[in-house]
């Protein structure tokens, strides 16, 4: 419905305050499961099952490389789907039914060590995966189908980020506590899978439950085929350099957070201390965005990029400094990090709707679901290549891998590696990220509407909404 049929109607009605606040639930499950495998599982593979570093680090990365391959099967086949409930709710119940399961079964900790351990993890992250994708790819096209009314389609979002800022901070910060609480056992980890498929569940089966009220008004596909979609992102060189600029930042970003329980464990000497890292990171989440936003309203949303970027940069080479320095410098470094990394949770995906508003004017196609479909398999690949980049690091500075009852001591240069995995690696990807937000110019493709009139933008799905690994 473009702006002037919605005039001619009137005005759009509002969704019903629990089809709002229901949607929102869903993000108790996409925060929750994108945080807690990324923050400990590494480590649990290394440090609890006697993981070989390089092995775990494969049990971690394939599973996860999975999304980047059955999100636009399963995204294709919802948008085909001819289900009783509509496209999306029977996916959203099918998730629901098995994500939580899976979960608890990764953390179960059976009799194995090694490689037989690794096997058993990684057949079950790679299950979980995929039952993730079946809710996540329903659900994140879900507000483009209940109004096409922006600002409804705003306070749909709104509760959504709220609800993931909630699942980040809490999950983030009860999983690792929950996991050490009995001295890095498995019946810790195995308590921990518990409470988190627990939450998962209600945050899913509350989506599921509280959107049979929502109305649906449009159907968005993405193009047909995955070729088809890399040729209409070779078509557009803003996108290109924007989410080449986001994938090496989300990498660094995949890193660090993989790297998070080492760094406390073998740098800071207190493997408890991970709760308080991760708060310093994500505690800065709901204070200092506001601000970004303001920054970027004020002196444009690039310049505001480029001023969080040059501040992650400047924390990862603070955080190098720690096992000279003192932990105190640690500490303060995750906290620099985190103002940069609220600033990149909003600034990009600001760029990003820009680039796409200047699609629909320069081309009149709604590509916008091509577009995000990318830019969210892009940013999977990035945060799961993370963890093996990490898990690569160990390898080759000779990290040994142990269980919870057999301690080993590690080399010098394994302590090394975990700091600078920690920190100059991400200062790395960091730096390189900086080449491509040069290249990008956000008015390139601002050229005049073509001869036919562009769709409404109120009917362009909106972008990916922030998520942390």
């Amino acid at each position: 419905m473009s702006a002037d049929e919605r005039a001619d109607h009137g005005p759009v009605p509002h969704l019903p305050r629990r089809v709002r606040i229901g949607y929102g639930l869903g993000s108790l499950c996409t925060g929750t499961f994108a945080t807690v495998p990324g923050l400990i599982l590494l480590y649990y593979l290394t440090d609890v099952l006697a993981v070989p570093a390089a092995v775990a680090g494969a049990a971690v990365f394939l599973p996860k490389a999975w999304d980047v391959l059955i999100n636009p099967l399963v995204g294709a086949v919802s948008d085909r789907s001819r289900l009783r409930g509509g496209p999306r709710r029977p996916f959203l119940l099918i998730g629901a039914c098995t994500l939580p399961p899976l979960f608890a079964l990764i953390f179960a900790a059976p009799p194995l060590r090694g490689a037989a351990a690794a096997g058993y993890v990684a057949v079950l992250f790679l299950l979980a995966a995929t039952a993730y994708a079946v809710f996540q790819v329903p659900y994140v096209t879900m507000p483009a189908e209940m109004t096409e009314d922006p600002a409804e389609r705003g306070r749909v979002l709104g509760w959504r980020v709220g609800f993931l800022g909630v699942a980040i901070l809490l999950s983030g910060a009860l999983a690792p506590a929950i996991a050490h609480a009995d001295g890095d056992s498995p019946a810790g980890y195995r308590m921990m899978g518990v409470a988190v498929a627990v939450l998962l569940a209600s945050g899913m089966f509350g989506a599921w439950f509280t959107t049979r009220w929502a109305p649906s008004v449009a159907r968005s596909e993405a193009e047909p085929s995955l070729r088809a979609q890399l040729a209409a992102a070779r078509s557009n060189r803003p996108f290109l350099f924007l989410v080449g600029m986001w994938t090496l930042q989300a990498l660094a970003i995949g890193v660090m957070l993989a790297g998070v329980q080492y760094f406390a464990t073998y740098t800071l000497g207190s493997p408890s201390s991970v709760t308080a890292l991760f708060v310093c990171l994500i505690g800065p989440l709901v204070i200092v965005m506001p601000l970004w936003n303001r920054l970027a309203h004020l002196h444009g949303v690039k310049r505001a990029q480029w001023c969080a970027s040059l501040l992650l940069l400047a924390g990862t080479l603070l955080l190098s400094l720690t096992p000279t320095a003192g932990p105190a410098i640690g500490y303060g470094a995750v906290a620099v990090i985190g103002v940069a990394y609220a600033g990149l949770q909003l600034l990009p995906l600001t760029m990003l709707a820009d680039t796409l508003a200047a699609d629909v004017a320069r081309t009149g196609k709604r590509r916008a679901a091509t577009f995000t479909g990318l830019w969210t398999a892009a940013e999977t690949l990035a945060f799961a290549l993370g963890a093996g980049l990490f898990a690569l690091v160990l390898a080759v500075t000779g990290f040994r891998s142990s269980d919870a009852d057999h301690r080993s001591a590690q080399p010098e240069a394994a302590l090394t590696g975990i700091t600078a995995g920690m920190s100059l690696l991400p200062a790395v990807l960091a730096a390189a990220s900086l080449w491509f937000l040069h290249r990008y110019r956000e008015d390139s493709t601002a050229t005049a509407p073509p001869a036919s009139a562009p769709p409404s933008p109120a009917s362009v799905p909106p972008p990916p909404l922030p998520r942390t690994p």
